[in-house]
């Protein structure tokens, strides 16, 4: 497994999640806001997330793994991410 920078992997999945789920760019993303409680994301797109992860980061996050429980977060993906 790659040698992950934990700021790296922030900036990373924070642009994906603008970017590409809730497509707005300029949205201000903090690390601990509730991204599928807030309703910016949702289950299907915690599936494309999962797929980015493991294309970007060379990470599987099995779908267990794939709850609002686990993956509400900026914070809480990131975590999940450097656990590896």
């Amino acid at each position: 497994m790659p040698n992950l920078d934990e700021n790296v992997v922030r900036e990373k999945i924070r642009t994906y999640i603008t970017h590409e789920l809730i497509r707005d760019p300029d949205y201000d993303l903090a690390d601990d806001e509730g991204v599928i409680t807030g309703g910016l994301m949702d289950s299907f797109a915690l599936a494309d997330f999962a797929v980015f992860v493991e294309q970007e980061f060379g990470v599987y996050i099995p779908d267990p793994d794939l709850t609002v429980d686990k993956m509400d977060t900026l914070n809480q993906m990131v975590a999940r991410v450097m656990r590896g």
